[in-house]
């Protein structure tokens, strides 16, 4: 892992910058929200182990997410709705997400390094770093923090819609979901733009 503040000699950015890391958690699930968070990380309080949440499993990522919380200069987790994913298409509904995150964050970052190839417009300047969640400390610690909280709610949601295994599979496609799916029809909680759900929906009509 490259520590954040020397990631590339050529970004325009130096050591005065008070950098967040923007990630986000959910994109491909056919059910609920997907989550972003920005992470402010304090440079005099290292946290071992941060790398991209998906390299991470379930119990060490809720090891970090506490630390992460407890270490940071600040922290912000967003959400955009599965109505706004439908509304938007779900890129843009994941950078509003990410945008959301980070103007949420209780110390007003001047940078925001974004994992992928795109950037939220926002009134602070970003750069978008693909891959950057193994790359960039601080893009790591928002992948942990977006997808605990995207998991902590899907749990939640298993409770409210039990039928469809939400605890299991978070809401990805997978052959239980589908099947779950195809037996009970779409939810509340389903993205309705997505292939998926969408036939299923035009097959209940």
């Amino acid at each position: 892992m490259v520590q954040q503040s020397g990631l590339f000699d050529d970004l325009p950015y130096s050591l005065d910058e008070v950098i967040c890391g923007v990630d986000e958690a959910g994109r491909g699930p056919l059910a609920g929200p997907v989550f972003a968070a920005a992470v402010i990380l304090d440079r005099n309080r290292p946290i071992a182990g941060l790398r991209d949440s998906k390299k991470l499993n379930e119990a060490r990522r809720d090891e970090l997410a506490p630390l992460i919380r407890e270490h940071a200069v600040a922290w912000a987790v967003a959400k955009a709705s599965e109505e706004e994913i439908d509304r938007l298409n779900i890129l843009q509904a994941s950078l509003l997400a990410m945008k959301r995150a980070v103007y949420a964050l209780q110390t007003v970052p001047t940078l925001a390094l974004i994992d992928g190839n795109k950037c939220p417009v926002m009134r602070i300047q970003s750069i978008a770093i693909v891959e950057g969640d193994d790359k960039i400390e601080s893009i790591s610690a928002a992948s942990i923090l977006a997808k605990t909280a995207r998991d902590a709610a899907l749990v939640k949601l298993h409770r409210k819609y039990p039928q469809y295994g939400f605890d299991q599979h978070k809401g990805y496609g997978t052959a239980l979901h589908l099947e779950r799916l195809r037996e009970h029809g779409a939810s509340p909680v389903h993205r309705r733009s997505f292939a998926p759900v969408r036939e299923v929906l035009e097959r209940d009509l």
